[in-house]
């Protein structure tokens, strides 16, 4: 095999030491397009494009995650073991479960509640709490309120259900958990035992309070804080 892993097919190197990572690669793509410099391709594996160019003279990468943890603990985890990846910051999106944290707000995962088996590898003898880089959180609030950005930060929930037949997402809210979405405790987990830096930076997408949404286009494009806010601090 000439290159690292078999679902990335990028060179040493060929990554910055930062790492955008939304989960959809057309999400990547506009980033690339639109914000960074002398753009190149550096990995068209499955479709999960991933990009290396440079944004106000500083080298940054963005490459999609796919959907979910399996995905982004497979992408992270090759990042940071196989090329050298120090920091990544997954650029996605939630929805809110709290009244406060309205459709297009920006929230800050402090920490990640799961309910998924992804830490049972680590063989732990309880139960790990995955949190944020203090100094990439600390650097983006204040890129955030320097921008006059209003957000939220706290605890997310990190779900392997989307569609969830118990209808029991809503029960964390009640310990104050602020939004679901489905990447940030691996992301976090895969930091941790890596020895490396993650955040999770995400828009709220839609309401599990209100029933509000937005569109998949959307998504796709609009969420230009979010996107500014993480390149600010790459």
């Amino acid at each position: 095999m000439s290159t690292p892993t078999p679902h990335i097919a990028a060179g040493k190197g060929d990554f910055a030491k930062t790492v955008l990572m939304p989960g959809d690669p057309l999400r990547a793509k506009f980033v690339a397009d639109n914000y960074l410099e002398n753009a190149v391709l550096v990995n068209p594996v499955r479709g999960v494009n991933g990009y290396t160019g440079t944004y106000k003279g500083k080298k940054v990468s963005v490459m999609a995650s796919g959907m979910g943890m399996p995905s982004i603990g497979i992408y992270s985890y090759e990042l940071y073991r196989y090329y050298d990846v120090d920091n990544i910051i997954r650029i996605g999106t939630a929805g809110s479960m709290h009244k406060d944290l309205k459709i297009r707000d920006i929230a800050f995962a402090m920490g990640a509640c799961t309910n998924s088996a992804y830490a049972s590898q680590f063989e732990l003898p309880g139960t790990f709490a995955p949190i944020a880089s203090y100094e990439l959180l600390h650097k983006a609030i204040q890129v955030t309120e320097g921008m006059g950005i209003h957000y939220m930060a706290g605890n997310f929930l990190s779900s392997d259900t989307f569609y969830d037949d118990s209808q029991g997402t809503m029960k964390w809210a009640k310990m104050g958990v602020l939004c679901v979405e489905m990447e940030a405790a691996a992301l976090y987990m895969n930091a941790a035992r890596t020895g490396k830096n993650a955040l999770a930076i995400c828009t709220i997408s839609d309401s599990l309070v209100t029933g509000e949404a937005t569109t998949a286009e959307e998504r796709q494009e609009s969420f230009h804080d979010m996107m500014k806010i993480a390149l600010e601090i790459a």
